[in-house]
């Protein structure tokens, strides 16, 4: 099944999968609701979908979260977007996408659905460094992540200091540990 609001990308999805022989495109739908309905009166293997459904209401981690928590099948869930945010991409996963592609690797798309078919556990290199970054980022505590994340927006540490009303040795104690962490 394809999720995908864009009439473009419905059509020129729909035209290529319909040129390789061991894939059959069975739905084209454009919203969650639809989505869901459509899972319910067919059996499907794998699911295209866009993250963006609505306006920038990022529906399509939703529905793919409805679908792998309500689908009686072992229905996987690849995300087609063109958003490459590491939060958005962590999520999908988080939600129970099985893979993540860019529409600008579209071309990687045919071999990212017999994978997830065959249940094996691929992760485009688009998506595998923001994957690999919230692994290693899980072993801080929230306290040192937000710590992190000011260093990462660039503040001094007597800046983030002052930001948690903390002590400027309280924050180099922190960030001590967290290099130790992520090294």
């Amino acid at each position: 099944m394809i999720v995908e609001n864009d009439p473009f990308w419905q059509q020129q999805l729909q035209l290529d999968l319909s040129r390789e022989e061991d894939i059959e495109v069975v739905s084209v739908v454009s919203g969650k609701e639809e989505a869901l309905l459509s899972l319910q009166e067919r059996m499907l293997d794998v699911v295209l979908m866009d993250i963006n459904l609505t306006e920038n209401r990022l529906d399509g981690i939703e529905a793919t979260r409805l679908i792998e928590r309500h689908s009686k099948a072992s229905v996987r869930v690849i995300m087609l977007t063109s958003f490459r945010e590491s939060e958005i991409i962590v999520e999908s996963f988080r939600q129970g996408a099985v893979n993540y592609i860019t529409k600008s690797n579209y071309e990687d798309l045919v071999a990212a659905i017999r994978d997830a078919h065959q249940g094996k556990a691929a992760i485009h290199a688009d998506v595998a460094h923001a994957v690999r970054t919230e692994l290693r980022l899980s072993q801080l505590s929230p306290m040192e992540r937000e710590v992190y994340q000011l260093k990462q927006q660039g503040l001094t540490k007597t800046q983030i200091a002052e930001k948690l009303i903390k002590s400027v040795n309280t924050i180099k104690s922190q960030l001590k540990s967290i290099k130790e962490k992520l090294l």
